[in-house]
């Protein structure tokens, strides 16, 4: 869980949520659960944060069944393809979810 405080430390990685969602086209739910997983995972240091953003958007769409590609999501995110494959699942792990199987 997070705080308050949390969304105001980090408004400009959550304003990079929703830009790349508005890029995704995703839906406000999908918006919504990257910015819960944002903000339970926060990393410590900002180089990080990037990767967590396009993590978070990547995995917020799977739970919220509005799928998009790893290649997509990394490419509105501006990291690369590997990024998001190495980072989601940890994430979902991080945040108390148990990420799929497959």
């Amino acid at each position: 869980m997070y705080r308050a405080r949390d969304q105001v430390e980090n408004e400009e990685w959550l304003a990079a949520i929703d830009e790349t969602a508005e890029r995704l086209d995703l839906s406000g739910d999908a918006k919504s659960r990257a910015t819960d997983l944002f903000l339970s995972t926060v990393p410590e240091q900002d180089r990080s944060k990037k990767a967590t953003v396009a993590a978070s958007v990547y995995a917020g769409a799977l739970i919220a069944g509005d799928r998009r590609s790893q290649s997509d999501v990394a490419e509105a995110a501006g990291v690369s393809r590997l990024t998001v494959q190495q980072r989601w699942k940890d994430l979902l792990e991080e945040a108390g979810l148990e990420p799929p199987k497959w």
